[in-house]
This record gives structure tokens, C-alpha cells and sequence, in this order.
């Protein structure tokens, strides 16, 4: 039996925050992972500009962009058509999850977190973990931040995640050297999948190609996946591609009980419009993080989940915004509206990329498609 103040779960962005911003003020703090580091994971690995500032802010320092490929441009489509390219845009860095997950999960071993990766639990209590070695580490204070199938949530809840409104994606790595150079492009498609997209994120030593969106009403993400592949210039059946469930835009409203929280893809913390997710896992780590320091410093740790809830406030107002703005988005009776509204609006074009790039809050977004909304409305019932 091991004691400490506060176990994290899961060493990814947002346990990694976790752990980091906990050991740094000083509590005792173990991260505990099923897998060794460094381990991949299937992600487009985008990092914004607001994912540098929360980088910033968590880790102290500045973001090591030399493993990144950095792109000023992107391109949009839409059923094979290309919408627009937009140029001189707010930058995006293009990450493998390889080289960033470790990064952070060093960061956070550094800052004296004790490492129990490649440790598998075979049972969680409110306030201890077991491994399947047998050993076991207590605490007061359990932040759960090990991903969509977070077995933190099950003990929770019984269920990682809501079977009826979780999204799925799939995802390839597409070598440099089998693509042509000049078709490369940053891109996504509106309308790859229902209620989602397509995706390729060019990376150093590869492309990350994917697709991703409801699970539900696409009942066959394969053979889409293989239409998208295609749509690329690739060969579908000479690739193997991986697929795995997406926290798409429906978050936990109460992540969590008592001295027990959950933040990143375990609470459903992931853009429900441009399916981004590593910002909001630092942040909401970070976030958690504080509340059981407060939570500890009060000698009350059972009030860890009403104290990260209140840190919580601002991204759950943001993430309700976005899941009735994807109903303009997404939503197939409304496709083409939005896509030729986006095709012609350059005013369109210009407030989805800073949203992509994180520089545009979603209060602000909403505001500007009312002023918008009679005008589309308007134009769908024409179309």
C-alpha cells in the first residue's frame, strides 16, 4: 500500500496536466498508466495556438514546435469539390502523439509525479487502485483522465460513455513517400461522414488521414472510410486503418463524485464542431488539478467534484454553444446550406478558422450566426 494525495489516471494531455500542475504545488501525486511511455494513439494531432498558451501556462515553458509540421493554409471540401483554401491563417501545428504524449508525460514525471506507467488496474475503490500485480496506491483525491473508455467512468457510472450520442472515427498514418507532394494538403471534408468529417493532416514523416463523427448514423464507417481513402488518390485496400469511439460533443455534465473528478475525452471534453480535444484536456486537467489542491488545503476532499465543476464552468457553456451550432454544421437537411454559404462568405470562412485555430470563443461565434440565421434560414427553404 503507496500514499499519496491525488491519483491520476491515465498520462495523456490531460492527466499529464493533471499531475504536473499537482506535483508543482506541491502535493504527492502518482500517474498511473496501462501503458509505457512513449505509446501512440490514434489522433489527428492538432495543436492550436490556445493549446500553446494552455502549454505555456501548465508546463512553464514554451512549446517545442521542431517535431511539428506548421501550416498558414487549409483547404475545404465537400463532396469531392473543393469549397475554399485560406491562406495566411493563424498558425496550426500538425503533432504525432507519439512525440507530444511523451513530452507531457515527462514534464509531469520531471515536476516529481511518480511514475506507475505500463501499470494495468484491475480495480478502482473511492480511494485506491489496484493493480493486476497486486500492488495497490491510496489517496484521498482520484482524477480520472484515462480517455473515452475511461474505467474511472465505469466504476462511476457503469458506462464509460452514452452509447446513443458517442461518435467513432477512423484513422491511418499515410507514409511520406507513397503521396505526392504538391496534392498534400491540410484539408477536411464536410459531409465525409453524417454528422462529421474528413480529414489529412500532413506530418513530418507521414499524413494522418481519418474520418470521424456520430456512430449512429453511420452504420458502415468502413466503406466511407474506404471512399475517403480513395477520394485521396490512395490505394483503400492496400492500408490498414484503426478505429476507435469519440467523446463527440457530449460531455459529462457532472464529471465526477465527490473526491472523484474526470477531465479530457473521460468527461466528453472534445469540440463537437472541429473535433478538437488536446486544449481542453490540459485545461481541464489543470482545472482538476486545482480542485483537489483546494479541495486538500480544506481538508475536504469530497468536495473535489463541486470545486472542479464551478473551474469547469466556462467549457461547458462553450461546448453547449458548439453542440447547437453543429446542428447547422452537420445535420444532412442543413449540409448544403452550409456549405455553400461557407463556399461564398468569406466573413463564414474567416469565423471557422479562428474557431479551428482557437482564437475565436464560441459566445462570439453564436452571436454572429444569429445576425446570420434569417438570411440562411432563408436560403435553405429556397435550396
Amino acid at each position: 500500500m503507496s500514499d499519496f494525495d491525488i491519483i491520476v489516471i491515465g498520462a495523456g494531455p490531460a492527466g499529464s496536466a493533471a499531475a504536473t500542475w499537482a506535483a508543482k504545488h506541491g502535493a504527492r501525486v502518482a500517474l498511473v498508466d496501462k501503458a509505457a511511455f512513449p505509446r501512440n494513439k490514434l489522433c489527428g494531432g492538432l495543436f492550436t495556438e490556445r493549446s500553446r498558451n494552455y502549454y505555456r501556462e501548465i508546463f512553464g515553458q514554451n512549446f517545442d514546435l521542431s517535431k511539428s509540421v506548421t501550416r498558414h493554409d487549409i483547404a475545404f471540401w465537400h463532396a469531392g469539390a473543393e469549397l475554399a483554401v485560406l491562406r495566411d491563417i493563424p498558425p496550426l501545428h500538425l503533432t504525432m502523439r507519439l512525440d507530444l504524449d511523451n513530452t507531457l508525460f515527462r514534464h509531469a514525471i520531471d515536476a516529481g509525479a511518480v511514475d506507475f506507467s505500463g501499470h494495468p488496474i484491475a480495480q478502482i475503490s473511492d480511494n485506491a487502485v489496484t493493480f493486476k500485480d497486486g500492488n495497490t496506491l491510496s489517496a484521498p483525491i482520484l482524477i480520472g483522465t484515462d480517455g473515452v473508455n475511461s474505467i474511472v467512468a465505469k466504476h462511476l457510472f457503469g458506462a464509460a460513455f452514452y452509447t446513443e450520442t458517442i461518435g467513432f472515427g477512423l484513422e491511418i498514418e499515410v507514409p511520406k513517400a507513397t503521396q505526392n507532394p504538391t496534392k498534400n494538403q491540410l484539408r477536411i471534408d464536410f459531409g465525409a461522414l453524417t454528422w462529421g468529417y474528413g480529414w489529412s493532416f500532413p506530418k513530418q514523416q507521414c499524413t494522418t488521414v481519418g474520418v470521424g463523427g456520430m456512430r449512429a448514423p453511420n452504420p458502415d464507417i468502413k466503406a466511407q472510410m474506404r471512399h475517403y481513402i480513395d477520394t485521396l488518390g490512395l490505394d483503400p485496400d492496400a492500408i490498414k486503418f484503426k478505429g476507435h469511439h469519440l467523446p463527440f460533443g457530449d460531455f459529462r455534465k457532472t464529471p465526477g463524485r465527490a473526491n472523484i473528478v474526470l477531465a479530457g475525452d473521460a468527461a466528453g471534453l472534445v469540440d463537437p464542431i472541429t473535433g478538437e480535444g488536446i486544449a481542453f484536456a490540459m485545461k481541464s486537467g489543470q482545472i482538476a488539478a486545482q480542485a483537489a489542491l483546494d479541495a486538500l488545503a480544506a481538508g475536504a476532499p469530497e468536495t473535489t467534484l463541486t470545486r472542479h465543476k464551478i473551474g469547469l464552468r466556462d467549457m461547458h457553456k462553450n461546448l453547449r454553444i458548439a453542440r447547437t451550432l453543429r446542428r447547422i454544421i452537420f445535420a444532412p437537411r442543413w449540409q448544403e446550406t452550409f456549405t455553400e454559404t461557407f463556399r461564398r462568405s468569406e466573413t463564414v470562412r474567416a469565423m471557422y478558422m479562428r474557431l479551428l485555430a482557437g482564437d475565436l470563443e464560441y459566445p462570439q461565434l453564436a452571436r454572429a450566426v444569429v445576425a446570420r440565421l434569417p438570411r440562411y434560414v432563408v436560403n435553405a427553404f429556397r435550396r
